[in-house]
């Protein structure tokens, strides 16, 4: 029985691997745009203070009525590698003396997580105890405090980065990535909501209530979905300064109840959304600094008039970092985290 030769067949199979291993290894961006640094460790410290506000829509020559939360500007540390992110952060009380606006109990889970084709964010914002500025109630100073009033919101948006072969959220508001120059994509995607305020009496204030036609109002419950687009873009100035912005606008259908003591309301209708980011700093190629705001503004639009309820959550954030590559010692205890990230 004749043998078949070996070594061709072993030249073709090394051919074939080497073919699928250059393919692997092939970059799934532009890499004159921006680089990739993920297998580097990003520490930083920063601080922040989160938002839920809730805007009461008024009539023509009317100020808008806003209610904003005691929330605590916190001061943490956090790291990066790779996709994996963890930060810890306190509200300590020589950064906060605001007693005179009341208290706030609350808890919000805000996630924005950015990969290479695509965001998410991620909304779980459950408050109670607000306040309003005096001054927009009968000009007087101080606050007006709604111990009672809490609000709730929940959300998941989902957008695909059109462009993402030379636009990189990442080196804007993670810095795992590094934006070499400047570029933009279009945004493009859909979300989904479900909010309400409530309060042991009508949520506008009793002094100018005869203004508003919500007067009676004490509970709003809605429901919003719908598709959405945008546009992001980031600036590189002179090599390691940048500045990134970002806006999206949802054309939602949604679902309102409006609850007053005497009955209960309904409207479906059309409620558009914005999704709002902006950044800027310094990045080179170990230290970074940076200013930063995720906003997001989500309209209910009630039965009782044509004047909007608006939920304002966010998050601004100032921050200092350092990358560097992570020595034997430590590569030693990331290894599982190469393992599940690989």
């Amino acid at each position: 029985m004749r043998r078949k030769p070996i070594l061709p067949a072993f030249l073709l199979l090394l051919c074939c691997s080497l073919q699928t291993l250059a393919q692997e290894e092939k970059p799934d961006h532009d890499t004159t745009y921006y680089i990739s640094l993920a297998d580097q460790m990003l520490t930083r410290f920063y601080f922040s203070r989160k938002y839920t506000n809730l805007e009461l829509g008024a009539p023509k020559g009317e100020d808008r009525l806003i209610y904003r939360p005691n929330t605590t500007l916190n001061m943490g540390v956090g790291a990066t590698y790779r996709s994996l992110t963890l930060n810890l952060a306190y509200g300590f009380p020589f950064l906060n003396r605001n007693e005179e606006k009341g208290k706030t109990r609350y808890l919000d889970l805000q996630s924005h997580i950015y990969t290479r084709k695509w965001s998410y964010d991620f909304w779980g914002q459950f408050y109670k105890g607000y306040y309003m500025k005096r001054s927009a109630i009968d000009g007087g100073s101080g606050y007006y405090l709604r111990p009672d009033m809490g609000v709730t919101l929940l959300g998941v948006s989902a957008y695909n980065i059109v462009g993402h072969e030379r636009f990189s959220y990442r080196a804007a508001f993670v810095q795992n990535e590094r934006q070499l120059k400047s570029a933009g994509s279009w945004l493009l995607g859909a979300e989904i909501y479900y909010g309400r305020a409530t309060a042991d009496s009508a949520l506008v204030p009793g002094a100018v209530k005869d203004r508003f036609s919500q007067r009676e109002v004490e509970r709003v419950r809605f429901l919003d979905i719908g598709p959405g687009g945008g546009y992001a873009y980031n600036w590189v100035i002179r090599n390691d300064f940048f500045l990134g912005m970002a806006a999206t606008i949802n054309l939602n259908i949604g679902f309102v109840r409006e609850i007053t003591p005497a009955d209960s309301r309904e409207r479906l209708g059309f409620s558009p959304n914005f999704i709002y980011r902006a950044t800027g700093g310094y990045n080179s190629e170990r230290w970074m600094a940076s200013l930063s705001l995720v906003g997001n503004r989500v309209s209910a639009r009630g039965s009782s008039s044509s004047y909007n309820y608006i939920f304002s959550t966010g998050n601004y954030r100032a921050t200092l970092a350092y990358r560097f590559k992570p020595g034997r010692r430590l590569k030693k205890y990331l290894a599982p985290v190469d393992k599940l990230l690989n």
